[in-house]
């Protein structure tokens, strides 16, 4: 785990996340079958609004290892809920998997040229931020420390 930890800082991991969260929000827009875009489907609003949180979490670990100060109770909360998030990211991974598996049962069917490539597409950058994630969860309980619940009330502070 180490040598994972050493080749990706935490830039490259802030960055990666950061990238990988924006394609997956414009993707999230895109419709495989049709390859077309639809922005008036509510369901594709869904992704990019969860992500608010992932956004709000790496700059809090950011700001965290930058001003070298411990975790705090939001830092904890937000973790939690990205978890939750994390979830969410696990079901359109398969969803992903499953939205590619489909393509030998609408062979009769048109289907566009790119569904292959962007379907793979799709399923590493899903993949990608799994690991991602991962990896920052782990760079957190490396870098900023576990969570003190005793000192919780010490270090209050907003960010």
């Amino acid at each position: 785990m180490q040598f994972i930890i050493r080749l990706f800082p935490l830039r490259v991991l802030l960055l990666l996340s950061v990238l990988l969260l924006l394609s997956l929000n414009v993707f999230s827009f895109y419709g495989l079958y049709t390859n077309k875009f639809y922005f008036l489907k509510f369901d594709n609003y869904i992704f990019p609004l969860l992500t608010i949180a992932h956004f709000i979490y790496l700059n809090a670990i950011w700001s965290k290892t930058r001003d070298h100060k411990p975790a705090d109770v939001a830092m904890r909360n937000i973790e939690y809920i990205l978890y939750f998030i994390f979830l969410v990211y696990v079901f359109k991974f398969i969803e992903s998997i499953y939205k590619l598996t489909t393509y030998s049962d609408f062979e009769i069917h048109f289907l566009p040229e790119t569904f292959i490539p962007i379907g793979i597409t799709l399923v590493f950058i899903h993949f990608s931020l799994l690991l991602v994630t991962l990896l920052t969860f782990n760079y957190r309980k490396q870098e900023i420390g576990a969570y003190s619940f005793e000192d919780f009330h010490d270090n209050i502070e907003p960010w």
